[in-house]
């Protein structure tokens, strides 16, 4: 028999270098162990390994990500199976795809087991506030299903980058400094604090968002086992709100509906489901215009929308700017230009002598044109199609507000307003009169500005736009 010494449970270094060593040497897996902790005198402590048999081979960086995970298993074995892998892959090199062996199946399952229990770290750690010579320091106790300890700690550095804090576990500890990650040795439950004020505050708040409705108890368990539920404040209110959640379900089952907004429910009463409304019909207030926009239906674009977006300013606001559609920011507060190009916008109009609160901002699309990319949505351009559903709603509010200038910032917001395709570098800077007695004014959209990578360019192309909107003022 064949024996490695680890420096510790989760030594995969030492592990892969003497798994390397036995493969070479002929030991099979019969004959090699595996231990953690013992003194000996080298990674070996048996006779002398005899001379290599087979030469080096390449395994599959699959098997060498995967044993990584294995290794933090708690099953004694888990050495013994990887190594057994191992073993098999010099005369087998495509066993990483069987899925459905034995030895794949299982270490599958316990990499599985472990990638489970470093998510279940991340959602079930509660740190508790603590002062030490250096000031305020967050510290959690926490006891993992396997040892993930070094796995997990990075999602806290980039979750809780600016604070100090410690997570110790019976395995190891790890700590950040506010600059520096750091492991340390296992720890107990005593040395962490029991409960602070904060803790208070969030039992609270669980309780209060503790649906009894909703409450599935197996699926509840599914994802908190009980197993972490000694660590955590809130699981000490859990019987409670499950014992009671049956009387309060029926509570909010005997509660008479809440009613209507009637004066919505009319507005929507004569809005079809195709977002066709009946002849005749017209928003009479821009209250009345925001609420039928959320029924409209005229384009696909709602579908993927949080909420239809109308505009914002006084109902009669001598100047009106005209975007081109809400972004990302604006589709989940429901408001116009409150993300990184409103900001643009408000610093330019400060500049112009315009002051925000006596300017109508709206855009020419209503509903947030975007695709997903990862956790992001993107924008997406209008189409002319689009532009053109839209456009009964944008007449709505000029046919409101009535005011005596547009500026309309990028073509696609030209194109809502003035019904036609144009080109904002040629007819930049000219006022053109409308049938209504307002004047139009085309500039640029502030998103421009963000995009332009050359900082000269940059400058100049903000001070053409703020000399834009010094002309849209005049002209009032």
């Amino acid at each position: 028999m064949k024996a490695a010494v680890l420096a510790h449970e989760t030594d995969f270094d030492a592990w892969r270098r003497a798994v390397r060593t036995f493969r070479q040497a002929g030991v099979s897996p019969a004959e090699a162990t595996f231990r953690v902790g013992e003194a000996a005198g080298g990674l070996f402590d048996d006779a002398p390994l005899p001379p290599a048999e087979a030469p080096a081979f390449a395994v599959p960086k699959a098997f060498v990500d995967l044993a990584r995970e294995v290794i933090l298993h708690r099953s004694a074995d888990r050495f013994d199976l990887m190594y057994r892998l191992l073993w098999r892959l010099r005369d087998e090199p495509d066993l990483m795809k069987v899925v459905t062996d034995v030895d794949v199946a299982d270490a599958l399952e316990r990499a599985k087991n472990v990638s489970r229990a470093s998510h279940k770290m991340k959602a079930f750690v509660r740190f508790r506030r603590a002062e030490d010579a250096q000031g305020e320091i967050w510290i959690a106790w926490f006891e993992p299903a396997h040892r993930v300890v070094e796995k997990t700690a990075p999602f806290f550095v980039r979750r809780f980058t600016t604070m100090r804090w410690s997570i110790l576990t019976p395995d190891g500890s790890a700590f950040w400094d506010g600059a520096d990650l750091s492991l340390g040795p296992p720890a107990t439950r005593d040395m962490a604090p029991s409960e602070d004020e904060v803790e208070e505050f969030w039992k609270t708040y669980y309780a209060s968002t503790f649906n009894p409705a909703r409450l599935k108890t197996k699926t509840m368990q599914g994802e908190m086992p009980r197993r972490y539920w000694k660590n955590l404040p809130e699981a000490a209110l859990i019987p409670e709100l499950v014992a009671r959640s049956a009387v309060r379900t029926e509570a909010m089952v005997a509660a008479p509906a809440a009613q209507p907004n009637p004066r919505l429910a009319k507005t929507l009463s004569r809005i079809g489901r195709d977002g066709s409304f009946d002849e005749g019909f017209i928003p009479s207030t821009l209250e009345e215009l925001g609420q039928a926009v959320q029924a409209c239906r005229r384009c696909p674009l709602w579908r993927d929308a949080t909420q239809g977006v109308c505009g914002g300013g006084p109902r009669k606001a001598p100047l009106m700017i005209v975007g081109e559609q809400p972004g990302d920011q604006e589709d989940l507060a429901g408001r116009p230009f409150v993300g990184p190009a409103g900001q643009v916008l408000d610093a330019a109009l400060a500049e112009a002598g315009i002051d925000r609160e006596d300017v109508f901002v709206t855009n020419a699309v209503k509903h947030f044109k975007h695709e997903p990319r990862g956790k992001r949505r993107l924008h997406k351009t209008p189409l002319v199609s689009e532009v053109s559903a839209c456009r009964w709603w944008l007449d709505a509010e000029r046919r409101l507000v009535k005011p005596r200038v547009i500026l309309t910032l990028g073509a696609t917001a030209a194109l809502g307003v003035l019904n036609r395709s144009v080109a904002v570098t040629h007819e930049r800077g000219h006022a053109l009169a409308q049938a209504d007695g307002s004047r139009v004014v085309m500039t640029v959209h502030p998103s421009y500005l963000l995009r332009l990578p050359d900082e000269a360019a940059r400058t100049a192309e903000r001070a053409r736009f703020v000399q834009d909107l010094t002309q849209a003022r005049a002209l009032l």
